[in-house]
């Protein structure tokens, strides 16, 4: 689990480990995950710890010698880090013609390719299990059916940088569920919803614990269940 030093990666990690999965909870703050983990412990529950800013291709490549040595297959990846670096005071943005080349690549950088570079390496581990998911945290806003409609309540949310990043992380969903079609690994991109986080703001109508529902979900699928889909908080399909 990638970011869960708070938000939404916090209360996913506390509620698989209460369900008695060995969590293994990251982020780039060493310190907050030595607090989340001694939190837990008071909590009554468990889970392992590691340093990795997904940014970062070493981090990446420690990451996995630390599970392969410790664990010897991963049975659940979350790749839940991501930023946002265009701020709005409501529910209603739109900084498309204005965001600056170096911002989107700040924000490519860790919702996207360090998603790519951290499952890319992963994948052999995720192969020895015996049924494996990766749960791409994504968002209504990366819909393109979404925003080209102007009904939509999404579609004046036009941060492009963020916006953009979430429909390249879904296409990546769907090619890698296709190239993985003939596994037991399973991959979907999964939309929390507006949640109340630092990201969400406090103007959001979601709580965190309705939220990660979702992701719950599709870190525990079936073995019939679906890959390669896109999916709302409330498991209802979104358009690409």
């Amino acid at each position: 689990m990638t970011g869960a030093n708070r938000g939404l990666g916090l209360e996913t990690a506390r509620q698989l480990a209460r369900a008695g999965i060995a969590v293994i909870i990251s982020a780039r703050d060493e310190k907050k995950l030595k607090d989340t983990s001694n939190q837990f412990v008071k909590e009554g529950i468990t889970a392992d710890h590691l340093k990795l800013d997904v940014t970062n291709y070493r981090d990446i490549q420690n990451a996995v010698a630390y599970v392969t040595d410790a664990y010897g297959k991963l049975d659940i990846l979350i790749n839940n880090a991501g930023i946002s670096k265009e701020k709005s005071t409501s529910y209603t943005v739109n900084t498309s013609p204005d965001v600056e080349i170096n911002t989107i690549k700040e924000v490519y950088e860790t919702n996207l390719f360090a998603v790519i570079s951290l499952t890319q390496l992963m994948l052999p581990l995720l192969r020895k299990s015996d049924a494996a998911r990766i749960v791409n945290l994504s968002s209504e806003l990366g819909s393109l059916n979404l925003h080209a409609d102007t009904n939509s309540s999404i579609f004046k949310i036009k941060k492009f940088a963020y916006n953009s990043s979430k429909t390249a992380l879904n296409q990546f969903t769907i090619h890698l569920a296709e190239s993985l079609i003939d596994t037991k690994v399973k991959v979907n991109s999964v939309s929390p919803g507006w949640v109340k986080t630092d990201m969400g703001t406090q103007y959001a109508p979601l709580g965190i614990t309705e939220a990660v529902k979702i992701i719950i979900e599709a870190a525990t699928l079936p073995d019939n269940g679906p890959s390669g889909a896109f999916f709302t908080h409330e498991m209802r399909r979104i358009a690409w």
